[in-house]
């Protein structure tokens, strides 16, 4: 069963399993603090929880937990508060804290649609020169999701996120070569970086070759953009 219609839960709609949940509804904006928004959000996952008793629980939660910068804010409370949902009701579960995904589709605002539309629009885009960002290709969520499934990997909260984060102006640099434009910068020395451990996932890269990180995001645009 797949509960949502977002980028993560259209990468699972040609592996949807009769004994696991895949919820990925709900708050994705970490700005957002319409509380109607994160109530309709926890109706929904203890619904689920509630019908789904006996099927494993995959959730998906976010890496914003790690950011400083949103430490307090209502969006990762919620997050928070939601894995706890799941770890109290659930018998079987998988929470995965994925990074910034990339994949067709998905809200124009993400990060990575941004920063293309901006380059290719040629639109002024504020860099901040002190942040960093973890992308992951949405079909390496979806891989090492059915692969964690699939070695009993239960109960347990796992980070889903590449191996090293992306500075923005490493992003842009990638940007400029792959749609052979240059893009329209205002620097501001401001912003936030924070790592993100993934000694669950990390041989998953080594094993498929992708530990390079100017190909890995070359691989995203050609497949996305």
């Amino acid at each position: 069963m797949i509960v949502g219609n977002g980028l993560i839960a259209n990468l699972f709609k040609n592996e949807d399993r009769e004994n696991v949940v895949f919820f990925a509804s709900g708050v994705s904006n970490s700005l957002e603090t319409e509380k109607s928004a994160f109530l309709r959000e926890e109706n929904l996952l203890r619904k689920h929880l509630t019908e789904n008793p006996k099927k494993i629980f995959i959730y998906f939660s976010t890496c914003s937990i790690y950011d400083s910068s949103k430490n307090g804010s209502l969006y990762v409370n919620h997050k928070l508060k939601m894995e706890r949902l799941v770890e109290d009701m659930a018998h079987k579960y998988l929470i995965l804290r994925v990074s910034n995904a990339v994949g067709k589709g998905g809200n124009p605002n993400l990060l990575m649609n941004y920063l293309v539309n901006s380059v290719k629009e040629e639109k002024i885009i504020n860099v901040h020169t002190l942040a960093t960002r973890n992308l992951i290709d949405g079909d390496d969520i979806k891989n090492i999701t059915l692969e964690l499934i699939d070695q009993g990997r239960l109960n347990q909260i796992i980070n889903v996120a590449y191996l090293e984060n992306f500075s923005t102006s490493e992003i842009l640099e990638i940007l400029e070569k792959f749609f052979s434009k240059n893009a329209k910068t205002e620097l501001h020395k401001s912003g936030q970086t924070y790592k993100i451990s993934i000694p669950e996932v990390e041989q998953y890269f080594i094993k498929h070759q992708l530990t390079n990180k100017e190909n890995y995001l070359l691989r995203i645009l050609e497949r996305y953009y």
